[in-house]
C-alpha cells in the first residue's frame, strides 16, 4: 500500500504541472482549425496515459478494435473513472464530447477542455439543451467529428449500474449515425475523485455498431444498456491481484 500512495504522488507530481502547461497552449492554439487545435491539445491526454502506465503500472489492452466504423459515429462509453476521458482520445478518431458547460469553468483544465470544440450544454436548459446539442451535433458529424456522450451522465462506481440516459440514442436516431457502445473496468484501478491509483490492465471492449436510423431511442439505449452492463460484468476488475 506504501508503494502505491508513493506512486500515486509522483503521478500527481507529473499530472499537475502539465495540465497547467498545456491548459497555456490550449490557450495558444485558438487561431488554428479545430482539428489542429484537437491533435496538440490532445498530447496533453496521451502524456496522461503513458505517465500513468510508467509510474503506477496503469496499462491497458483494447478488445473489438474492428467494430469501429469507418464513418463517424455515436461513441456511448460506461463511466467510472476520468481514465476512459483521456484514453478515447488514444482509442477512437477525433471527438468531441457533450458535456456540463459548467467544466469549461475549472482553472486550467477548462481552458483546454474549451478548445477541443465540445458540445457544452446546461442541462438545466431542457429542450433549449436539446436543440443545441442537435444543431451542433450536425455541425461536428458534418465535419468528420465523432460524438462521445455517457449515457449514465455521470461516473458510476464499479458493480453499481447508473440510469441509463436516452439522449445519445435519440441524437443519433435524429442524425441517422450509428452508436458504438464502449465497456471497461477503469473505475478498479482509478476510482472517482480517487488519489490512489492501483497498478493493473483496464480492458476497454468495444461492440458493434447499431444504426440508429429508423430506430426508437428509448429500445436502442436499452441495447446499448444491456449490452455495456453485461459486458462490464464479464470481463471483472483490471487490479493485479
Amino acid at each position: 500500500m506504501i508503494a502505491v500512495r508513493l506512486r500515486s504522488l509522483a503521478f500527481e507530481c507529473v499530472r499537475f504541472p502539465l495540465t497547467i502547461v498545456f491548459s497555456f497552449i490550449a490557450l495558444l492554439t485558438y487561431p488554428f482549425k479545430p482539428l489542429t487545435r484537437y491533435h496538440i491539445i490532445t498530447i496533453w491526454s496521451r502524456l496522461i496515459i503513458l505517465s500513468i502506465a510508467a509510474i503506477c503500472g496503469v496499462r491497458y489492452r483494447v478488445i473489438g478494435r474492428e467494430n469501429i466504423p469507418e464513418e463517424p459515429s455515436i461513441i456511448l462509453p460506461k463511466h467510472q473513472s476520468a481514465w476512459e476521458t483521456l484514453a478515447l482520445q488514444e482509442i477512437f478518431p477525433p471527438q468531441v464530447f457533450v458535456l456540463k458547460r459548467i467544466l469549461l469553468k475549472i482553472p486550467f483544465f477548462g481552458w483546454g477542455l474549451a478548445m477541443t470544440s465540445p458540445i457544452a450544454i446546461d442541462r438545466s436548459a431542457g429542450m433549449r439543451a436539446l436543440r443545441q446539442t442537435l444543431e451542433q451535433g450536425k455541425e461536428r458529424i458534418r465535419d468528420g467529428w465523432w460524438i462521445v456522450i455517457f449515457p449514465e451522465g455521470t461516473r458510476v462506481a464499479p458493480g453499481k449500474r447508473g440510469r441509463y440516459h436516452v439522449g445519445g440514442a435519440w441524437l443519433a436516431a435524429q442524425l441517422g449515425t450509428k452508436v458504438v457502445p464502449v465497456a471497461h473496468n477503469a473505475g478498479t484501478v482509478w476510482a472517482r475523485k480517487a488519489f490512489l491509483k492501483y497498478p493493473g490492465t483496464i480492458t476497454v471492449s468495444i461492440g458493434p455498431p447499431i444504426d440508429a436510423t429508423g430506430r426508437k431511442p428509448d429500445e436502442l439505449m436499452k441495447g446499448v444498456e444491456e449490452w455495456i452492463e453485461q459486458e462490464v460484468e464479464r470481463i471483472g476488475s483490471a487490479r493485479h491481484s
